[in-house]
């Protein structure tokens, strides 16, 4: 899968679709009604926070392939679960959890640790396997 150093092809959309993802997570923090997915158990709001944390870094890892970059992009998203916990506490219709912090920082360094694998480069495998390339 390899080549990271090559530049993506159709990064601009890969980048796109990263930023819908950024919206949605921002969207589905701040509404006072969120999408609700009921798995049975008690913590299942912070599976689903390391999900959508761990998703959107690990969009973006397989874009920004620099060092410099993956550091500037997991403070960016830490920082965002950080700022939106904040602001769902201001709102007062949702609530404000620590824990919903901790979770995002988790999702975000879990896909962090992809970035020393193979999985960085999945995106430049897909490219070269589209019909129209």
């Amino acid at each position: 899968m390899g080549n990271e150093d090559r530049n993506l092809r159709y990064k601009n959309i890969w980048i796109f679709i990263g930023l819908c993802m950024v919206v949605f997570i921002v969207e589905s923090s701040l509404v006072s009604d969120p999408l609700s997915i009921d798995m049975g158990f008690e913590w299942q709001d912070k599976i689903l926070h390391v999900v959508g944390y761990f998703g959107v870094m690990a969009w973006f890892i397989q874009i920004f392939h620099q060092k410099m970059e993956r550091y500037i992009l997991a403070a960016a998203f830490i920082i965002m679960g950080i700022g939106l916990e904040y602001l769902q506490d201001f709102g007062g219709v949702r609530n404000f959890e620590v824990n919903d912090m901790y979770a995002d920082a988790f999702g975000v360094l879990l896909a962090w640790s992809l970035t020393k694998t193979s999985f960085p480069g999945l995106l430049m495998w897909f490219e070269s396997k589209l019909a129209f390339n």
